[in-house]
């Protein structure tokens, strides 16, 4: 684990409210920018009453938020670079009242685009819930507002 990679990803997960409001958190960060969330099973993400599963937004939310981090964590400087693309593919249902943890990873980052995979699973990333591949648009550090940055990188709410 980077503990400034995964402080910079804590930090960028604290400025976006919907993930706030869903209790996204950062599990794990590595050196090289693979990223891992965790959503906590709660009941006001539940898709089906009866069933008790986890609502598939729920999953597309964390999916995306997951790839979107693990770009942040992978540029070189940190710029925001807004979901131009991304594809979910649903293998199985969530069980119910287990948290969902979303892996995602940069497979190439070139001038205009940064593209990622990625999977959410439960207990164990090789019995995956869903996966997913995404395309990120890079805006470049002079779209980034020094606020936002100085909040994301530094931590300063100021």
């Amino acid at each position: 684990m980077d503990k400034e990679l995964t402080g910079r990803a804590q930090r960028f997960l604290d400025e976006l409210a919907h993930c706030m409001d869903i209790g996204l958190s950062v599990s794990n960060v590595t050196n090289d920018g693979k990223t891992t969330l965790l959503l906590p099973y709660n009941e006001e993400l539940i898709g089906n009453k009866d069933t008790r599963i986890m609502h598939g937004g729920a999953i597309t939310t964390l999916m995306d938020t997951a790839s979107g981090t693990s770009v942040i964590c992978s540029l070189d400087d940190f710029e925001i670079c807004p979901t131009l693309d991304l594809r979910i593919d649903y293998l199985k249902s969530a069980e119910p009242d287990k948290p969902v943890y979303g892996f995602a990873e940069c497979y190439r980052i070139s001038r205009n685009v940064v593209f990622t995979r990625g999977s959410a699973y439960q207990e164990d990333i090789n019995d995956p819930i869903a996966y997913c591949v995404g395309t990120f648009m890079r805006l470049g550090t002079e779209f980034t507002p020094d606020y936002f940055r100085t909040r994301v990188l530094e931590g300063n709410r100021s």
